[in-house]
């Protein structure tokens, strides 16, 4: 909304490691007017990020890799986690590129279409991280089982290939835990149809 202002009133690098984290102090416009006092507030910083769920409109399969995830194992959850490729945006690429290079080095997949599904931010309260998501069109065949990932990243992911209905069972048995992976679930689950009729051809 217009008039709505953020006064930094300081801007600091608290921890600078794998990841980073800076500390703000800031005041920032009231709903009922005037002007917070200053607050203090750390940001977890690691870029941006694109992410891609596979799909073979003729084969009717998604492909999700699984990896060690220390986020999933510190909350309780199971820590090798089945999700959408993703990877982080380095500069000068773009969302749509960086989803097409990660296809191929996670999943040794080629993308030959892409339709954009959402842009959102990761977690507002304490990160800028923002996620592009996309469905990429591939061919599945031979796909599955595969262990992928560069080695000097420590990756080791493994690639699986699902009959779409099994994709739209974990969707409504509440079985994906990472909203990147669920959003992109559910948008294939909404579009299904649409996406299958686009890319027959």
């Amino acid at each position: 909304m217009s008039g709505r202002r953020v006064e930094v009133h300081d801007h600091e690098i608290a921890y600078d490691g794998y990841f980073r984290i800076e500390r703000y102090t800031v005041s920032h416009s009231l709903h009922d007017g005037g002007m917070s006092k200053p607050l203090v507030r750390e940001l977890f910083e690691r870029g941006h990020a694109s992410a891609v769920l596979p799909y073979d409109p003729v084969r009717d399969e998604v492909v999700l890799v699984e990896q060690f995830r220390i986020g999933a194992h510190a909350a309780g959850l199971p820590a090798w986690e089945l999700e959408t490729v993703a990877g982080i945006i380095e500069a000068g690429e773009t969302a749509e590129d960086v989803a097409r290079r990660e296809t191929e080095e996670e999943a040794g997949l080629t993308v030959t279409d892409m339709i954009p599904i959402a842009d959102y931010l990761s977690s507002p309260g304490g990160s800028s991280e923002t996620v592009s998501v996309f469905c990429g069109r591939v061919d599945t065949t031979g796909a599955g089982g595969k262990v992928k990932g560069l080695a000097h990243e420590g990756e080791d992911i493994l690639v699986s290939v699902l009959p779409y209905a099994e994709l739209e069972a974990m969707v409504r048995r509440m079985e994906i835990h990472n909203a990147m992976t669920l959003i992109a679930a559910q948008w294939l689950v909404m579009n299904h149809d649409e996406v299958r009729q686009r890319w027959s051809g």
